[in-house]
């Protein structure tokens, strides 16, 4: 941290206004960028090497995450790996950052990303001979409130099954690790041994000194002017130096993302925050201690505090009304900047109300073209509130000085989460950009995207940072409101099905939304509002999260209650949608799924593999005419979804047309007992069982209303999901609710059809399965055809899998529980061991019993098995049922049938 600590958070200007008092400290001369300095350490300077004319991968940008990239992929193998920095390495965000790291993360398989960072941040010195000043003194999240030690109970049952660790703790061990605590309002402790702190600058050089000790070209300064494709799917990368020919392009530019991002047409959705901590001097209480302090997380007081050196390091998170984006960026661009050698005086000031940056005084004596590493004006006025909470939490703060305050840029996305991964649309462009946390995730991440790129699929399921996520519908009021929210929210409490309201609603609104947007509590998918539930006079209305069963629990129960003795309707337009036509489309989808391709007018579930056999996305697929499909896919796994589809069309050379027809066309499903008759008042078509079979797809007229109707329903009960123009949709519904008063018909939403679906025994994506399951454990063997002739992806591999025989599967679960349910991501637990993991949860309102489904050992999954789920610290006795809890209405059709012919 040393760079950092000689660095101030000043605007540079022409006339600086003299300091207030008289004492003065000695001058110091530092100097954002020295370019003597730089050309003396930069031992790949462009002008010092022969200049490449090709390149397997190029990476743009030299924070931590693209040097890290460019390390894995040389050590992974891949020759010809050139990465390019526009200024210095760490210029950007890298440099100021403060360096933390954790093994904690709230997702799933983040944690995977912490855990691979910090491991390799605990051996690249011994690797690379380049210190990098890594601490591991631990961390203690502070619980201040009964919510809080919910939430931190709630994080260890999803963290039980993962190698990372994690302790709950009390607050004697609390002040142990932290003497200097102030304990009166501390009830207890999220203790995770092995994170601390680590020199960004220091890591980023030793992950460079590794990257060409494994033979990666670093280029700089080589700021990339022009991104041109080739008609053979290679990319021109344009610089001042000349041009490289590359197979593939990585943008990890940091907070020039955007800038790279235009070159090829793309706004990616990120934005610089300003981000302060300040630094101490030396705090004699802490130089008097014998082993470092655990860096402390006060989540109630939002901000982070560690050891520097003898002092201390404390940095806030804002709430959002005070917080501050640097939104000019985004619609004129990162400005040239300013690189500024310069001297100062400094003034010791106190951490009290009364300190301003005005306390510093600074010489100006040199300008420079090239912005990479300048700060922001500092404003402690806006992280009062905070410094105050963190002196009555660590009482030594109110007597020490400020020696340094940064105030730097960090990049942001709408949802806090990096964009990782290749970008639909664009043949070989690829991301790691908008990392909030970018120095625990750089290991991490760059180890994922090398074993992505070397393997062609992901080594483990990361989703959530797809950059496919955002659409066009991610414009820039909403990318503004959203960073501002998370940046805010950073440290709120972590409730399950968390919904956060900037920015809403987007300009993706479906043909309903303005019929039931008051009538319901909506919920946010890919930019979509989609009913969660519908109020009734008298209920406890709006969003209350807890951890428990909430407001909306008896609401759903109604809905269940609804859909399996009346008939519901639900707004399914969020559903992702695409159209495959043209002479090679069934050669495509053949090698693209692993179940055959249904008949013309009729539908299936379909499976995407990855080639190693794991589940990338289930698809309902629909042959509307002879070569001509529509596929179904989940909201949130739209584009990510046709970016598989499209790259293997265009790989293997497919004569076919790709349409996203998502936004064009609404959705209705109607769904009980009820249905056929709702829809029959409105259609002539026969909607009888033997007139309109399962699975089976028709082009009708409802209301007059052209509708695509395919007999299928995710809640298990009889019903139809009706396609339709957005225009229409409004009117059909309408009619709809008319036509079915006599029969009660009412609305439904996501939450009931979660409950529905799991008593069927549905899996669903994303859940019981993804990246991280092949299709055979999770209990689809149903829908994967090893016997088709066509060589689908993953078809090798999974007779392998076959071959060898399963290690676990998913099984079916009843949990005894109190106020409380399964939502997923639980550890399963049997004779004191950790063995599984839930993968979903539900009430089930027809059993009045918890259900769950669960990933166990084969031993484990027979009928009768008796294991406990964990549920906020507490183990719950569950069993292994048979599935599905309730019958399907087309299996109960069927056996009704059966047991008349028998009669």
């Amino acid at each position: 941290m040393s760079r950092i600590l000689n660095l101030l958070s000043i605007p540079l200007k022409s006339d600086f206004s003299t300091c207030r008092g008289s004492s003065r400290l000695p001058l110091r001369t530092i100097c954002c960028s020295c370019r003597k300095q730089a050309q003396k350490s930069d031992a790949s300077s462009v002008l010092g090497k022969r200049w490449k004319d090709s390149a397997d991968t190029v990476i743009i940008g030299g924070g931590c995450v693209g040097v890290s990239l460019a390390y894995h992929l040389a050590k992974g193998g891949v020759k010809d790996v050139v990465l390019l920095e526009k200024s210095e390495l760490t210029a950007g965000s890298t440099w100021h950052a403060a360096g933390l790291t954790t093994y904690y993360h709230p997702g799933i398989n983040l944690k995977r990303v912490h855990y691979d960072s910090i491991k390799l941040y605990e051996s690249l010195e011994a690797e690379t001979g380049q210190a990098v000043g890594f601490h591991q003194p631990g961390s203690v999240r502070i619980a201040s409130t009964a919510a809080r030690v919910d939430e931190m109970r709630y994080q260890m049952t999803r963290t039980h099954w993962h190698v990372t660790p994690q302790y709950f703790i009390g607050p004697e061990k609390i002040q142990e690790l932290f003497p200097l605590l102030n304990m009166d309002k501390v009830l207890a402790g999220l203790y995770t041994p092995g994170d601390g702190h680590i020199d960004p600058y220091s890591l980023t050089m030793a992950l460079a000194a590794g990257a060409r000790m494994y033979g990666a070209q670093i280029y700089n300064p080589a700021p990339v002017t022009a991104l041109n494709p080739t008609p053979d799917g290679k990319w021109d990368v344009q610089t001042p130096h000349g041009t490289i020919c590359a197979n593939r392009i990585v943008n990890t530019a940091g907070f020039w993302a955007r800038e790279v991002g235009k070159m090829i047409g793309l706004e990616h959705p990120t934005i610089p925050v300003h981000h302060q901590y300040v630094v101490t001097a030396t705090v004699p209480e802490v130089k008097a201690l014998k082993k470092e302090l655990a860096v402390i997380r006060d989540l109630e007081g939002s901000y982070y505090l560690r050891q520097e050196r003898d002092g201390l390091l404390f940095g806030p998170y804002e709430k959002m009304e005070k917080m501050v984006l640097q939104d000019s960026w985004v619609r004129n661009g990162v400005p040239p900047g300013l690189c500024a050698v310069y001297t100062f005086i400094l003034i010791p000031v106190k951490l009290c109300s009364s300190c301003r940056m005005k306390d510093f005084h600074v010489f100006f004596h040199l300008l420079a073209e090239g912005f990479g590493k300048e700060l922001f004006e500092s404003d402690l006025d806006r992280i009062m509130e905070h410094i105050e909470m963190a002196m009555e939490m660590v009482p030594v703060l109110k007597k020490a000085d400020i020696i340094n305050v940064v105030s730097g840029p960090i990049t942001y996305t709408p949802d806090l989460l990096p964009m990782v991964g290749p970008h639909q649309g664009i043949h070989n462009y690829w991301t790691a950009i908008g990392f909030g946390y970018g120095v625990i995730h750089a290991g991490g991440i760059g180890k994922f995207l090398s074993d992505w790129m070397r393997n062609g699929e992901p080594p483990y399921d990361l989703i959530e940072c797809d950059p496919n996520r955002y659409g066009r519908w991610t414009d820039v009021p909403f990318m503004c409101a959203k960073a501002r929210e998370s940046y805010g929210f950073n440290n709120v409490v972590g409730y399950p099905k968390e919904e956060r309201f900037a920015g809403r609603p987007t300009s993706r609104t479906s043909g309903v939304f303005e019929l039931l947007k008051d009538k319901c509590s909506m919920g946010f998918h890919a930019g979509w509002e989609q009913p969660h539930w519908f109020y009734k006079p008298g209920d406890d209305t709006g969003y209350k999260p807890s951890f428990r069963r909430t407001n909306w629990f008896e609401p759903v129960g109604r809905e269940c209650k609804l859909v399996m003795e009346k008939v519901g309707v639900i707004d399914l337009t969020p559903f992702g949608k695409f159209l495959v036509k043209g002479k090679d489309s069934v050669k495509l989808l053949d090698r693209l799924f692993a179940n055959t391709m249904p008949k013309v007018g009729q539908t299936n579930i379909s499976h995407m593999l990855t080639p190693a056999g794991r589940v990338f996305a289930e698809v309902t697929i629909t042959q509307l005419a002879p070569g001509e499909f529509l596929l179904i896919t989940g909201s949130g796994s739209e584009l990510h979804d046709l970016r598989w589809i499209e790259t293997e069309a265009a790989e293997g050379g497919h004569d076919v047309d790709i349409s996203n027809v998502t936004d064009d066309i609404g959705v209705l499903g109607i769904a009980g007992p009820n249905s056929r008759k709702v829809l029959q008042k409105l259609t002539d078509e026969d909607m009888s069982d033997a007139g309109f079979k399962f699975l089976q797809c028709k082009f009708i007229q409802l209301a007059g209303i052209p509708v695509r109707a395919i007999r299928i329903s995710y809640t298990g009960e009889l019903g139809w999901e009706l396609y339709l123009d957005q225009k229409n949709m409004a009117a059909l519904y309408k009619a709809m609710m008319e036509a079915g008063k006599d029969s009660g018909i009412d609305n439904f939403g996501t939450y009931a059809m979660a409950s529905l679906r799991l008593e069927k025994g549905f899996r669903g994506w994303g859940a019981e399965m993804n990246c991280d399951t092949n299709p055979l454990e999770a209990g689809l063997d149903y829908f994967i055809k090893l016997n088709k002739p066509a060589d689908f992806i993953g078809k090798a591999a999974l007779q392998e899998i076959k071959a060898r025989g399963l290690k676990r599967k998913l099984s079916y679960l009843f949990v005894d529980t109190d106020d409380i349910d399964p939502e997923g991501n639980e550890t399963i637990w049997h004779n004191g061991k950790v063995v599984g993991n839930t993968t979903s949860g539900a009430y089930s309102y027809s059993s009045q019993q918890s259900l769950a489904f669960g990933y166990l050992p084969v031993d484990l999954c027979s009928v009768g098995q008796k294991v406990e789920v964990e549920l906020l610290g507490k183990k719950y006795p569950a069993t292994v049922i048979q599935e599905p809890l309730v019958l399907t209405e087309p299996t109960r059709t069927r056996l009704q049938k059966n047991t008349k012919k028998k009669a």
